[in-house]
């Protein structure tokens, strides 16, 4: 999915361009321009090189090839090399929007969150405002722990067009701040929102046990275990929730249930509260 709407980007920026073609290259490009289009990327940089390799690179209305062969780079999981292509075609042309995008996409592919970061700012100050980078943005910042920045970011992608993931993750932000009241007030309108998502019943269960709220807790996980009854976070959650009012025999039938299943962070409970299990 990424990469083909990496590929809208590239259509974008081609039929945008008004630049000259030199003759001896020009049929390679527009090969490779149709190859690309029908996802035949390893046969586009094929020929997307000949153009290259024959244009030279003399002047500036050859760089267009270079970052297209960068997106087929992309495309087909070479990483480095996409990013090489992308680096030449920048020197010439630092300011387009797409290419800025494309490397984030190749720092995402990578892991590199700060590279990521530095794409995604370079990209919003060329086109301020676009909530789907500024989602993305905050996906990092919370990754890094940077909690208010992902308040700040998803606040403005909230007034733009709200969502239950919008309103799930600025919930986590605000619990992560200390703002228990909006956290809350965030997760219940994610709920509104879609009263089938079941990570806000989660968060809610979770953000409730650490309250001390317990009976607010079992609420949220009754929700979500009608929502998906297997669900081993929504078990284990519950079960801990059980045993903080006393209801021990229910607290630890669900405990083990979970923890049979693969929750192994239930076992420390049943030991300490339930009896010595050995898996």
């Amino acid at each position: 999915m990424l990469r083909f709407q990496l590929l809208l980007f590239t259509l974008v920026f081609i039929g945008g361009s008004t630049f000259a073609q030199d003759p001896k290259w020009k049929k390679w490009e527009t090969e490779a321009d149709t190859l690309m289009n029908r996802q035949e990327f390893e046969r586009a940089i094929k020929l997307y090189t000949k153009a290259i390799k024959s244009s030279k690179l003399k002047d500036k209305s050859a760089y267009p090839p270079v970052y297209k062969r960068a997106v087929c780079y992309y495309s087909v999981g070479m990483f480095d090399a996409a990013l090489r292509d992308v680096a030449t075609f920048m020197v010439e042309y630092p300011d387009l929007f797409q290419a800025h995008i494309l490397k984030a996409f190749i720092y995402r592919e990578s892991d590199d969150t700060e590279n990521q970061l530095t794409s995604l700012d370079a990209a919003l100050a060329l086109q301020p405002g676009d909530p789907g980078l500024n989602k993305w943005r905050s996906g990092l910042y919370l990754e890094k722990g940077e909690y208010l920045k992902v308040k700040e970011d998803l606040q403005y992608v909230k007034a733009i067009q709200d969502d239950p993931e919008v309103e799930m993750y600025l919930g986590f932000a605000y619990y992560n701040l200390k703002e228990v009241d909006s956290a809350f007030q965030a997760l219940n309108k994610a709920i509104e929102l879609e009263p089938t998502y079941l990570p806000a019943y989660l968060y809610g269960g979770s953000f409730s046990l650490q309250e001390n709220n317990n009976e607010l807790a079992l609420k949220y996980l009754n929700m979500a275990l009608r929502l998906d009854p297997e669900n081993l976070n929504a078990q284990f959650y519950k079960g801990i929730a059980l045993l903080e009012l006393d209801r021990e025999e229910e607290g630890c039938r669900l405990l083990a249930k979970a923890f049979y299943a693969g929750e192994d962070d239930a076992g420390d409970y049943l030991k300490e509260k339930c009896y010595t299990l050995i898996k």
